[in-house]
C-alpha cells in the first residue's frame, strides 16, 4: 500500500487550511498508538520544568515538534525531513503561532550532521525507509549529548503488512537486529519493547488500515470518516490503552530508547 500518497493529501489540506492543522494533530494523537508510546517515553525522561534541545529526525507533519514546543517552554527544536514541502508548511505554521527557538532543514539523514548537540532525538517510522540506517544512527550518536536519549519507533519483523508497503526498504526490525545496529553505532540500550501487540494490532486495523484503505479507493469516503470513527473509535481506543499498559511478548512495532 502507498501510504505516502494518502499522507500527501492530508499535507495539502492542512497547508491550505492552517486552522485544520491543530485538529489534525489531535486526530493523530487519538488514532496513532505509536504516538501514545513515543510521548509516554518523552514524558518519562524529561520533566516540564527544564527546556529540551530536541532533534525531530524525519519530522513529517511536525506533530512531535509541536508537542515539545507546546509543553516544554524555551525548548530549542530542529525539525529535519527529506520532504521540504512538509517542513516548510510546518515552519510557516510555527511562525504564525509565534513559537520561538525553532528551525527546519530539508536534508538526507545519512549525510546531514547538525552543528549543535541535543538532549532528545526521535526517529519515528523512518529507519525502515533508509538503506544505510547504521550511518543515520552514527550521525545521531555524534550529536546526542551526554545523558541524552534517542527514541526509535519502527515496524517489527512480525509486521506482515510492512512487507507490502511500497515506501519501505526493509520489512521491519527484529529485536536482535535493531539492538545490534544501535550498539554498533555506540549506543547503550535503555529499553526495548514491542508495540502493537494483539490488541494494538486490532486497534490499528480499526483506526488506520480500514479507513485509509477506503480513502485510497473512494475519495468521498473522507466525508464519512467522522461517522466511521464515531462508531469504531471507542473500541479502538480501549484496545490501544490496554496495549500500552500490557507487556507485549511480540508485536508489529518496536519502541527502543537508547543513550
Amino acid at each position: 500500500m502507498q501510504y505516502d500518497k494518502i499522507k500527501d493529501k492530508f499535507a495539502k489540506l492542512i497547508d491550505r487550511v492552517p486552522p485544520f492543522r491543530k485538529l489534525f494533530y489531535t486526530a493523530l494523537d487519538m488514532i496513532l498508538l505509536r504516538q501514545w508510546y513515543v510521548k509516554r517515553e518523552i514524558k518519562k525522561y524529561f520533566t516540564k520544568d527544564k527546556p529540551i534541545r530536541f532533534y525531530d529526525a524525519g519530522a513529517g507533519f511536525g506533530q512531535y515538534s509541536y508537542f515539545v514546543l507546546k509543553n516544554w517552554e524555551e525548548s530549542r527544536v530542529l525539525a529535519v525531513d527529506l520532504k521540504g514541502d512538509y517542513i516548510d508548511s510546518f515552519s510557516q505554521y510555527v511562525k504564525h503561532i509565534r513559537f520561538k527557538n525553532f528551525s527546519v532543514q530539508q536534508a538526507d539523514l545519512t549525510v546531514y550532521l547538525p552543528k549543535e548537540k541535543f538532549d532528545l532525538i526521535i526517529a519515528i517510522d523512518i529507519l525502515e525507509h533508509i538503506k544505510d540506517d547504521v550511518q543515520v544512527l552514527k550521525n545521531f550518536r555524534k550529536v546526542l549529548d551526554k545523558n541524552g536519549k534517542l527514541i526509535i519507533s519502527s515496524p517489527s519483523n512480525f509486521d506482515e503488512s510492512a512487507k507490502f508497503t511500497e515506501e519501505h526498504l526493509r520489512p521491519g526490525y527484529s529485536k536482535e537486529e535493531i539492538i545490534s545496529k544501535l550498539e554498533s553505532a555506540d549506543f547503550k540500550i535503555v529499553s526495548f519493547e514491542y508495540s502493537y501487540g494483539k490488541l494494538g494490532h486490532l486497534a490499528w486495523l480499526l483506526s488506520m488500515k480500514y479507513p485509509m484503505s477506503m480513502l485510497g479507493i473512494i475519495k468521498l469516503f473522507f466525508l464519512l470518516l467522522p461517522f466511521y470513527y464515531l462508531l469504531f473509535y471507542p473500541l479502538s481506543a480501549l484496545f490501544m490503552l490496554l496495549d500500552l499498559k500490557m507487556k507485549n511478548k511480540s508485536g508489529t512495532g518496536v519502541i527502543v530508547v537508547a543513550e
